[in-house]
């Protein structure tokens, strides 16, 4: 399991790898800048123009190694992997459960039950951490709406319900992100509103960058386990969508994705500097951005904590691995209910 948590990312523009007995070699500007022993290795993920040789491409793939490439602005390009792993009778029994609605009622509902109660969660946090009364106040506010939506949640009766309850929650819940900024850096962070391609402030740009992490772990969590990835219950599916990595992206948004971005933005740093500002009005990580994010990131999956279901300390890095497994225990009938990731 500890592997899962060995993610190489590799962001030098030009930077080529490739294998050398069993370590994988990093070669900048013709030169050796890196070597890796390969069994050190879960993942490797290549930001922007990075290459790998056809041996080392082959070497990850026997060995079940996923290679993933991301564009500069952390927006999934490709994935390379071996063939197809799992239990198929698992993939039959998450199809099944896909065809029946109380089954996709329940899961969608507990995907955003999840999301509803950690968004509330780092609400009451910032709410707490504040010397502000009016942040204070308005904090608390924001929370109190979502429980009236975990409340209302338990009564909908159509994913077009839940999905309403959920966009109802998110609005309520960014329109507060500010007052979770500490007040000397909202000048250089100010969030007006939800901005994807391309993102329009610091803000957008940093939590869009960890979503794309985050949805990353989230699908090769899923396949390891042995589910589709694009088969959900609360997104639509559509070709080259994965609907469930989504559906299960949604517990660690705020507690992983945004909690995160808060401390880098609160703490310093993350700064001003870290973004290219465009013509056009987009704005993107630079280079330096990037690098301190993923460092953070890494550092951050390494943390500990106790899981609230399993009662025992485990790796952070490890969450979405652990919720792909409680899912499929689930979908086999193993448990009667799916539980999702509640943060403390």
């Amino acid at each position: 399991m500890r592997q899962a948590l060995n993610t190489l990312y590799v962001m030098t523009e030009g930077a080529y790898l490739r294998l050398e007995r069993e370590t994988l070699v990093i070669m900048i500007d013709k030169e050796k800048a890196k070597q890796i022993p390969l069994h050190h290795l879960g993942s490797i993920v290549c930001l922007g123009r990075v290459s790998m040789s056809a041996a080392l491409m082959a070497r990850n793939a026997d060995d079940g190694r996923t290679v993933v490439w991301l564009n500069e602005h952390g927006r999934f390009q490709a994935r390379v992997e071996g063939g197809v792993n799992g239990n198929i009778l698992l993939r039959q029994a998450q199809f099944r459960a896909a065809d029946n609605e109380a089954i996709t009622l329940e899961v969608a509902k507990a995907f955003i039950a999840g999301k509803l109660r950690n968004s509330r969660q780092v609400l009451q946090r910032s709410a707490r951490d504040s010397k502000n009364k009016d942040d204070k106040k308005a904090l608390t506010k924001a929370a109190n709406a979502l429980a009236i939506n975990l409340r209302n949640l338990e009564f909908a009766e159509s994913l077009d319900s839940i999905r309403g309850l959920e966009g109802d929650a998110a609005r309520v819940y960014f329109e507060q992100f500010n007052q979770m900024i500490k007040p000397a850096m909202r000048k250089d962070f100010h969030y007006t509103k939800r901005s994807r391609r391309p993102p329009k402030d610091a803000i957008n740009a940093l939590i869009s960058f960890l979503y794309a992490l985050l949805l990353n772990d989230c699908r090769s969590a899923l396949e390891t386990v042995g589910l589709d990835s694009q088969l959900g219950y609360l997104h639509t599916v559509r070709p080259g969508r994965h609907a469930l990595a989504l559906d299960l992206l949604e517990e660690f948004r705020a507690v992983l994705g945004d909690r995160l971005a808060l401390t880098l933005i609160n703490r310093g740093q993350i700064r001003k500097k870290d973004f290219d500002y465009r013509e056009g009005g987009s704005v993107l990580l630079n280079d330096k951005g990037r690098k301190t994010l993923l460092i953070a990131y890494q550092e951050r999956k390494k943390e500990t904590l106790n899981h609230p279901l399993l009662e025992q300390s485990i790796e952070i890095g490890l969450l979405p691995l652990i919720q792909a497994r409680i899912l499929a225990r689930y979908l086999r009938g193993d448990i009667e209910a799916y539980i999702p990731y509640l943060h403390k």
